[in-house]
């Protein structure tokens, strides 16, 4: 099996700001996950990365807000779609 884009889209919420989707099924988890899937999900305000959920090789399913870095508890990638878009929502709540 090869890895297969399941999403590679560009948002854009506001003058200066957007949100980046790119996901792929891979073939086997990437190091430090259990599921076959690799994504960067971002929040980019005034060229600034707000909030981005990622599975970095090595470092896992994890979710970046700020400077802070926390555990994201993967559960399928509706989930983290829907996880995602709320925390966007919550973002632009707050403007």
């Amino acid at each position: 099996m090869k890895a297969e884009a399941l999403a590679h889209e560009r948002h854009v919420l506001a003058e200066d700001a957007f949100a980046e989707i790119v996901v792929w099924r891979v073939p086997r988890p990437v190091r430090g996950s259990t599921h076959r899937f690799k994504y960067r999900l971002t929040l980019i305000v005034g060229g600034q990365c707000l909030m981005r959920y990622d599975n970095e090789t090595g470092k896992g399913d994890h979710r970046h807000v700020g400077e802070v870095e926390t555990f994201y508890a993967f559960s399928g990638y509706e989930k983290l779609l829907d996880d995602f878009w709320t925390d966007v929502e919550a973002w632009r709540q707050r403007q």
